[in-house]
């Protein structure tokens, strides 16, 4: 639309003469594209970008669909006929428009209406479990057809729930998707990092645009595979994933960029795929003929008569066996290739960098940070997510706390979103566990305070997406489905389950469980499409392992305990460390629940809670990996 019609000469004139049009980007205002969806929804039964709306100055919406040609064409109504005619009717017959615009405005009323307090139901993560299990690729990983979205959070419930439930085939629903994602054209096997999402069931061929939140989220869920099954190839994904970020979205002053565009040189892909005889070009005759074959690059090629490297339909080990090497020795061989073909692309025509840093998303990738350097042991991880964190607090937040939601080229503005306090809540509790600075810790819980104060209903439970000094809108929507991202009530409600159990604060739990009863009707309609809510419930119904040590951080037991929780799988458990002297005693005066907490006849004591009942503190770190097992 905006080739076709938005920079067309008569199709501008007839905007302008009897419309103010107004262009929204949605990622910097998801208020605005929240609510207009839900119009388009209801009016027409289906939503998607781009999307367009005419409404009333009152802003009542009498019109909702998604592309519209400029003129009419195989049944699909043309803008130029469309802005006519009802600028037509706005002149003749205004009252029958604004009647509709009533009407409309009265069901979204009554929807929202709906969202009315019940109870949790602890059935629903099975619900959902067996949806997914009734869904799953067995062939080729991932839920139902084309297109295919990484959706990692279903795959983070996936692994919670097998472990809670013992139920096996959850984990391997989500190890198979997660090894099937990474073997196909969706990861980028040349500069890593994964794209939108796949056209096609087998994860080939990719929309090429790449998000910060969906590398974020899926560092998280391949880290967690990690930490469930201790393989290398998940944190070998998630590294390659940080890898990725780092060079190439991670801005000087600390912040993270939010997208790069799928496109270079007005063609979809053309950065990224390749030909035998430029792979050939690059690397020499054999080493080619090894990649390619590994690389399914070849002269027909899967994409529009070129190729995107993957490796969905070959091992490695039987690719090394094929060439007399080893598997350890063609790996060699291979990433060596890899960084040669790699420094050649980057000579192409990159696709545009979308420069915007988003306090939501920067909050995903902090967390994602923050955990994997938790379970890696990696200080870098650490820093990585620290230095985000400290430019959101110094660029992104004003001089009251209250957050902003975008920044760029040295401005920040618009006043920060529920998902921009829910999402930097979750990174920052994660920040907390890995640094062990109690700073991020007391961060988080001045923005829990106004993530309530400011988003809070009262009445009903859960969060508006906007806030009390938000701009005002058509209406105040308050969202639970996940989708590509988790919702901001759903991470809101882990969230402040987990600073419950990190600060002993029953305000966070109460507001937790009001939020689960109050959404619960949402996420009974449809299980599966609120897997990270379905996460916080399960984080309600039994939370733990919280485990809190204490003692003298330069003693070598000390450490190896630290690192034993760090490295531990723990979906719905919390770690704190409290050193000997002045800080530990100030945590103790800020946290009562760490005031009996303390070390054993002078020895390093790790203290293993569930639900707040703890078992005998343990001086050793055996011990303390058996308590938490």
């Amino acid at each position: 639309m905006e080739q076709e019609s938005f920079e067309d000469l008569e199709v501008a004139k007839l905007l302008n003469r009897d419309y103010v049009a107004i262009k929204v980007d949605r990622e910097e205002r998801p208020d605005i594209d929240q609510i207009y969806m839900a119009v388009c929804q209801a009016m027409t039964g289906s939503g998607g970008w781009p999307l367009t709306i005419i409404m009333t100055p009152d802003q009542e919406p009498f019109f909702a669909g998604t592309y519209l040609p400029k003129r009419q064409t195989m049944g699909r109504f043309g803008l130029m006929e469309l802005l006519t005619q009802l600028s037509i009717k706005w002149s003749t017959e205004r009252a029958e428009i604004t009647a509709v615009a009533a009407q409309i405005r009265a069901q979204l009323e009554q929807a929202r209406s709906r969202m009315a307090e019940g109870v949790w139901n602890s059935d629903l993560t099975k619900l959902a479990f067996e949806t997914f299990a009734s869904i799953f690729d067995e062939e080729d990983g991932g839920f139902g057809g084309a297109p295919k979205f990484p959706m990692a959070h279903n795959l983070s419930l996936l692994m919670a729930y097998g472990a809670r439930a013992n139920e096996p085939d959850a984990l391997r629903m989500a190890e198979e998707t997660l090894d099937a994602m990474r073997r196909g054209g969706l990861y980028d096997h040349i500069g890593f990092g994964f794209s939108r999402y796949s056209t096609d069931k087998r994860w080939l061929v990719p929309h090429f645009e790449k998000m910060l939140y969906d590398n974020a989220l899926l560092a998280i869920a391949y880290t967690e595979a990690y930490q469930r099954t201790g393989s290398f190839i998940y944190s070998q994904a998630t590294d390659q994933i940080f890898t990725y970020i780092i060079r190439e979205m991670n801005s000087p002053e600390g912040g993270f960029y939010s997208a790069e565009d799928a496109d270079s040189e007005g063609v979809e892909g053309k950065y990224y795929v390749w030909t035998p005889d430029e792979v050939k070009e690059v690397l020499g005759e054999q080493a080619a003929r090894r990649f390619n074959e590994v690389y399914n690059i070849t002269e027909a090629g899967n994409f529009e008569g070129r190729s995107i490297p993957n490796r969905i339909d070959i091992a490695i080990s039987e690719a090394a066996d094929r060439y007399g090497l080893t598997v350890e020795e063609l790996e060699a061989e291979l990433e060596a290739s890899r960084e040669k073909l790699l420094e050649a692309r980057s000579r192409r025509v990159r696709p545009h960098k979308d420069d915007k840093i988003l306090t939501s998303w920067n909050g995903l990738m902090i967390a994602a940070f923050a955990l994997a350097s938790k379970a890696f042991g990696v200080p870098e991880y650490t820093e990585k997510a620290r230095a985000a964190a400290m430019f959101i607090q110094t660029k992104l937040t004003r001089d009251d706390g209250r957050l902003l939601a975008r920044y760029r080229d040295g401005e920040a503005a618009i006043g920060g979103f529920l998902d921009d306090y829910a999402f930097l809540i979750w990174g920052l509790t994660e920040l907390y566990e890995a640094a062990l600075e109690p700073k991020w810790l007391v961060w988080a819980q001045s923005l829990a305070n106004d993530m309530i104060r400011l988003f809070g209903d009262e009445e009903q439970g859960g969060f508006y997406f906007t806030a009390e000094d938000s701009e005002r809108l058509l209406m105040r929507t308050k969202e639970s489905f996940d989708g590509a991202l988790p919702s901001g009530n759903s991470v809101a409600a882990r969230q402040l389950l987990k600073l419950f159990q990190l600060t002993g604060d029953i305000r966070y739990r109460d507001w937790a469980y009001r939020t689960l009863n109050g959404l619960s009707s949402s996420v009974a309609s449809f299980p599966y499409g609120h897997s990270m809510m379905l996460l916080a419930g399960m984080a309600a119904q039994s939370p733990g392992p919280d485990i809190v040590i204490a003692g003298d951080r330069s003693d070598l037991m000390m450490a190896l305990m630290i690192s034993q929780a760090q490295e531990a799988y723990l979906p719905h458990g919390s770690i704190m460390v409290v050193p000997d002297g002045d800080e530990g005693e100030e945590m103790r005066k800020r946290w009562s629940h760490l005031a009996d907490k303390r070390p054993i006849d002078g020895k390093p004591a790790a203290y293993v809670c569930r639900n707040f009942a703890c078992y005998a503190p343990v001086t050793d770190a055996a011990a303390l990996e058996a308590a938490i097992k």
